[in-house]
Formats: structure tokens, sequence, C-alpha cells
């Protein structure tokens, strides 16, 4: 790079599998060791606030989000590619790499690396043991983009009660099943999902 710093971010998203609100995705850059990082989906609560705390402290980083209505135009991964996009353009250096977790690469306006499990492998290190993940930065993202995203549904909660989004996010837990039965999806529910667009056409031909 004619001496010239190589900066590497890392990409993760929270937020595919649910049935409403947004898919979010997060990029960091890590300027500092940061012990603890794992995938978000092995934290609990708690150590993930504390742990994005610490990586908003301690990291560059950018937010990206795409919504139940990009998601419903462009598809789930169309949207998960435009939430990562928007995610890298936060960011307050562009990276010459982005390191991203799982097997596709998205077009991100740098170079791409997709790492299987980037978020969450163990691997040897001869100096320092095992560390904590595989690629400290997509843990870090990975972090970044659930504890994001779970705010988020938590002020979808009490804008849309009823379903429950604060404890299950908008995954399809029984309760948020059985909350769609009675009340039907509302305007943050993600159209295009099949258990939304079954029960839409149910109440069609009610």
């Amino acid at each position: 790079m004619n001496g010239q710093t190589l900066i590497i971010c890392g990409v993760d998203e929270a937020g595919r599998g649910p049935l409403a609100g947004p898919v979010v995705a997060a990029a960091v850059i890590l300027r500092s060791k940061i012990k603890g990082l794992a995938d978000s989906k092995i934290l609990n609560e708690d150590k993930r606030n504390e742990l994005a705390l610490r990586i908003r402290d301690k990291a560059w980083f950018g937010i990206g989000e795409a919504s139940h209505e990009e998601i419903d135009a462009l598809n789930i991964w169309g949207a998960t590619q435009l939430a990562m996009r928007r995610a890298v353009e936060a960011l307050p250096e562009k990276p010459h790499l982005a390191q991203v977790d799982g097997n596709l690469s998205p077009a991100l306006g740098c170079q791409v690396q997709a790492i299987v499990k980037g978020d969450s492998n163990l691997y040897p290190d001869a100096l320092m043991g095992f560390c904590d993940s595989n690629i400290p930065a997509i843990s870090a993202a990975s972090i970044l983009a659930k504890t994001h995203r779970d705010a988020l549904m938590v002020t979808y909660d009490a804008m849309f009660p009823g379903y429950g989004f604060a404890s299950h996010k908008g995954y399809g837990a029984p309760v948020h099943m059985a909350a769609l039965k009675t009340l039907g999806p509302c305007v943050i529910h993600r159209r295009s999902f099949a258990p939304i667009r079954e029960r839409l056409a149910e109440i069609e031909t009610a």
C-alpha cells in the first residue's frame, strides 16, 4: 500500500430472520484490543450491552439499517447488502478491506473478504493462547448490530403494543404468532415473509 496503513473493518448484521422490523448492519474498525468479543448470539444481554459501550468508546463504527419496506422491495439479502453498505459508508474512515461474516460477498465499495463464522470461531494463537473470536472486528460488528436492533424493537414495542416486540424482537415466537392471529400484522411487519403474507391473505378472505 506504498507505506499506507491498511484499514480493515469487520461487518455483520442482525435481523435477517424476524417477521418484523428492519435488518441492521454494523461496520467496525478496531483501534485497540477489546477483551471478551464473541458472536453476539452466544452472549447474554447484559454482556452484549457492556461490550457495545466499550466498542463505541474504543473503535470506529458505522450503523446501517434497511427498513421493512426495503426488505419487501429488495428481498432480505438485497436489503442486508444495503444495510451493510450504509454501515460501511457511515464509518469515519473508508476501509480498504471489509471482512464480512458469512459466505457471500456484498458490494461495499471496497475489497470484501467473506469469512464463514468469522464472528465466533476459536483459533489458537502461539502468543496469546485461544483468542476470543476468529475476526474480532466482525464480532464487534455483530454485537453493535444486535444491540442497536434490539433497542429499536423495544421502541417499536411501545409504538405497537400487544405483539411483544420487546421480548422476542420480531422473531416468530409463539406469543408473536398468537398476536398475529388476534391483531393481524402491523405497519412494521414484513409483508414478503410467508407467515405475514399468509395471515394477510386469511384476513382478506375472512
